[in-house]
């Protein structure tokens, strides 16, 4: 019979791992998001993805993807209850019919317009809380540009296209 893993290591991993802490501490901070934009009836993935849009070209799915750190399906999965709404809209792609473009609808402009201030006060109260902010949204930028993040974040893709 194998022996057990010794707790010992399981605290110290629980202790020091960078990872389980951003984890956490993400996870945390997406609550508090969420409570933030409740009243609209948005999450904070939501948001992101909202403000992700406001850009002069309608992005395609699948160059959104990366920067959101998700893969297309969750990414989709996003967009739907959005779209349902009435806050973005699914079009295909002029030179290229299987690609899909979202883009804001004039009612996703003015959500963000109210959602907006709610994200600047909450913002701005997390980062008194934090205290270096600057230096922590660096290190986070860093992290996020590493060579093999961009590598993993696309791995998914590739393998899945590859497949039967």
């Amino acid at each position: 019979m194998p022996r057990p893993f010794p707790l010992v290591k399981t605290r110290k991993v629980a202790q020091e791992c960078l990872c389980l802490q951003v984890q956490r501490a993400a996870r945390l901070l997406a609550r508090r998001f969420d409570q933030v934009f409740r009243p609209l009836r948005l999450t904070n993935g939501q948001f992101s993805l909202l403000m992700a849009l406001n850009r002069p070209q309608p992005p395609t799915v699948g160059e959104l993807a990366p920067f959101l750190a998700m893969d297309r399906t969750t990414l989709t999965a996003l967009v739907k209850p959005l779209e349902r709404r009435g806050l973005l809209a699914v079009t295909t792609d002029d030179e290229d019919r299987r690609k899909r473009r979202l883009r804001l609808t004039p009612a996703g402009h003015a959500l963000l317009g109210r959602a907006y201030p709610l994200w600047c006060r909450a913002h701005a109260a997390l980062q008194r809380q934090v205290g270096d902010a600057a230096g922590l949204r660096a290190f986070l930028a860093q992290a996020a540009a590493a060579p093999g993040a961009r590598r993993r974040a696309t791995a998914g893709r590739r393998t899945r296209a590859a497949s039967p």
